[in-house]
């Protein structure tokens, strides 16, 4: 009998490794966890920017400036441990993943959430992966089970009530259907970045993928804003803008994407995506502390649903 073993015999507890592996599952736990309110708390930084008088457009740019250099980066170093080098046919799939991914959803996203409440845009945007089964059918001739028609069903369903708690609150019903509109576009844009990524990611590394397409992401964003608005701008805003633009870099796109790969290293893909359902609940208790936004049993309700449906279509088929 090992010392590691005569320890656990006589009560004095694991052995080294399956206690590394406990730590190990602990800490990736914290890191998807954190993960998800870093990627929820970017629609609370948005909203507090916009009582500064900024526009999506800056705003959006701001963000992108700030977070190219991480992202360069990153593309560096995933090169560096890459053995093959990326073709042309690859570079252009980057673009176009960097196009409708980080780009058009962010820019759409931005523009709603001028609109309607964080809370509502975060349970908008968590809809993508019912938006990825519509799309497959559409497209890919993947069949839609009963049982996903009656996720579908719960989704929107859920979606409604939300939104009717935003037209209760605001009373502007074309600002909130605008609002909607642009993030459930949005979220559509995102769900064809993730068709198209799982196209190329098993061949080049996720981390190739994400550095490069976030890159191209941020040159759209900058050059949009060189032909939409004189340079000018982007130097004149009031510090909290830029303060705000800062903390998004750091705790919105750079901090989370790097802690979700590392809980998804630790503990699987699986695990992660169930953590990412606590968004929608995480942002609208932050939407609560910090922005204020009410929150009424229509919205519970709402969130509920469509987490519940969300999860079910996420479940894998057996």
């Amino acid at each position: 009998m090992t010392a590691a073993s005569s320890k656990v015999a006589e009560g004095g507890g694991a052995p080294p490794v399956a206690s590394q592996a406990v730590s190990g599952r602990a800490l990736g736990f914290a890191f998807a966890i954190a993960g998800a309110v870093g990627f929820s708390f970017k629609a609370i930084l948005v909203k507090l920017a916009y009582r500064h008088q900024v526009d999506a457009e800056t705003l959006l740019a701001l963000r992108m400036a700030f977070s190219l250099p991480f992202f360069l980066v990153m593309g560096w170093a995933a090169s560096r441990r890459a053995a093959d080098r990326l073709s042309a046919r690859d570079w252009v799939w980057m673009a176009g993943l960097g196009l409708f991914g980080y780009y058009l959803a962010s820019y759409l996203d931005f523009l709603g959430l001028d609109y309607i409440s964080a809370a509502l845009e975060r349970l908008i945007l968590f809809l993508y992966p019912t938006i990825v089964i519509v799309l497959s059918a559409l497209f890919l001739g993947k069949p839609i089970t009963r049982r996903m028609l009656a996720a579908l069903a719960l989704c929107y369903l859920g979606i409604a009530l939300a939104v009717g708690h935003d037209l209760d609150v605001s009373g502007t019903v074309q600002e909130v259907a605008l609002g909607c509109a642009l993030v459930f576009a949005s979220a559509v844009s995102y769900a064809l970045y993730l068709m198209g990524n799982g196209q190329v990611v098993g061949r080049l590394g996720s981390s190739r993928v994400t550095a490069y397409a976030s890159s191209f992401a941020c040159f759209f964003s900058l050059g949009q804003f060189v032909l939409m608005r004189p340079l000018e701008v982007l130097l004149a805003q009031a510090w909290q803008v830029y303060a705000y633009a800062g903390l998004m870099t750091v705790f919105s796109t750079v901090a989370p994407v790097w802690m979700v790969s590392e809980a998804i290293r630790r503990l699987g893909a699986g695990p992660v995506s169930l953590t990412g359902t606590l968004a929608p609940a995480i942002t609208m208790l932050l939407g609560w502390i910090i922005l204020g936004e009410q929150i009424g049993l229509f919205q519970l309700l709402g969130m509920t649903m469509v987490v519940a449906g969300v999860m079910v279509v996420a479940r894998p088929r057996r």
